[in-house]
């Protein structure tokens, strides 16, 4: 074990000792001289005498040790190579809870540290919690990062992971994959089907209808690829992608997408319905707070200047052209792609699949060590002033020393 100090600087607070005994000295008892008949009448000659006398040394002492612990407190003292080598046994959710209460000990037979693979890791007593939006991957690379670098791990899991990443784990150490039953299995999320374009509402003010001649054209792009594609009936009356009306028109329910055309600031009600989940494409013009600082990029040309731009809000994204749709502002208008870009901006993001059999996901090894974390040795600085300051003022303040002086 080695001890260090973080902040070498504090110890210069030392120079304070000098304080207390400055004061011990100056305040010290002092002899007043008493007139004796028998003796006043003598006249030798007494040599002057000087002694450096401390009178109280315990007290003295108590202080000098006061300020010598808050001067190594200022220099914040951690120790280095006192890491703990418990093994540790943790269980994904979704393990039966009675198996990782029951897993005293670890591969080797010592006695390990039982916990949950979940944010916090709450111990094995605790209730078993609900699969964590936090990933398996993330929370056994915080574990490794968390753990000393000397402690065994142990990690139970069910026959199937949900929630994983696309990639086995790297870790700093070797890792006990151990799979055992199950007594929550996480349901199989339904299929997603291949994503398709939903019904595009359009609502535009009086001087933007020739803009919505483009989005018009490019409605009946997607229609026609549903059509030859086999989607939909089959029949050659194409579903109907783009519902077209005024700024006052309200959404119907289940609207997902909308076109909003009008200049000006974005009323609240379509700023509710982005917030609930809606897709919204703003004209050049629309006034939204936030968007000149937080959108990003959402399509550029083929000059790399950008054409939308956008930003979550809520549970919903909000879109915004960065020109006026005229072909004069906007080329892209007239190219061929125009259908297909305009509908990737609106077209749902496919769930990635989250479910990996648990003997194929094993963590790797291979990750450099992770910095050993000193330990703090400040809580227990703080405690030893409080003690000296409590046992100093004791003493102080103790009516024998005051009838002593």
């Amino acid at each position: 074990m080695n001890l260090a100090l973080l902040l070498p600087a504090g110890l210069a607070a030392l120079a304070a000792l000098l304080l207390p005994l400055s004061i011990h000295l100056a305040r010290r008892s002092e002899r007043r001289p008493t007139d004796f008949a028998a003796l006043r009448w003598l006249h030798a000659r007494v040599r002057p005498r000087h002694n450096l006398r401390l009178d109280e040394w315990w007290l003295l002492t108590l202080r000098l040790l006061l300020v010598a612990a808050l001067a190594l407190l200022l220099a914040r003292p951690v120790m280095f190579g006192a890491s703990d080598a418990t093994p540790w046994i943790v269980a994904a959710p979704g393990v039966d809870a009675g198996v990782l209460r029951r897993s005293g000990t670890d591969e080797s037979g010592a006695r390990a540290e039982r916990r949950w693979l979940a944010p916090g890791f709450p111990e094995a007593d605790a209730p078993p919690p609900p699969f964590p939006a936090t990933s398996v991957a993330s929370l056994l690379r915080e574990l490794d990062a968390t753990l000393p670098s000397g402690a065994p791990l142990t990690v139970l899991v069910p026959p199937f992971l949900d929630g994983v990443d696309a990639e086995r784990p790297v870790m700093s150490r070797a890792v006990h994959w151990r799979i055992v039953p199950g007594d929550l299995v996480a349901p199989v999320p339904p299929s997603v089907p291949a994503p398709g374009m939903p019904t595009l509402h359009v609502r535009h003010a009086s001087d933007r209808a020739g803009g919505v001649r483009y989005l018009r054209a490019a409605a009946e792009a997607w229609a026609a690829t549903s059509v030859d594609s086999g989607v939909g009936s089959g029949e050659r009356t194409p579903p109907t992608a783009l519902v077209v009306g005024n700024p006052d028109d309200p959404l119907p329910p289940g609207a997902t997408a909308l076109a909003w055309l009008v200049p000006g600031p974005l009323p609240a009600s379509i700023l509710g319905w982005i917030e609930g989940g809606g897709t919204a494409l703003l004209d050049s013009q629309t006034e939204v707070a936030g968007m000149e600082t937080k959108a990003i990029a959402q399509w550029r040309d083929q000059d790399g200047a950008v054409l939308v731009r956008g930003m979550p809000m809520g549970r919903g994204r909000v879109l915004q052209w960065t020109r006026p749709l005229a072909p004069a502002a906007m080329p892209a208008l007239l190219d061929a792609g125009f259908p297909a870009q305009l509908r990737a901006l609106f077209a749902p993001a496919m769930q990635a699949p989250g479910r990996v059999s648990s003997s194929a996901y094993s963590p790797r090894t291979g990750m450099a060590a992770w910095p050993e974390r000193p330990k703090a040795l400040s809580h227990w600085l703080v405690l030893l002033v409080a003690v000296l300051f409590l046992v100093e003022r004791l003493v102080a303040a103790n009516p024998r020393r005051r009838t002593a002086g």
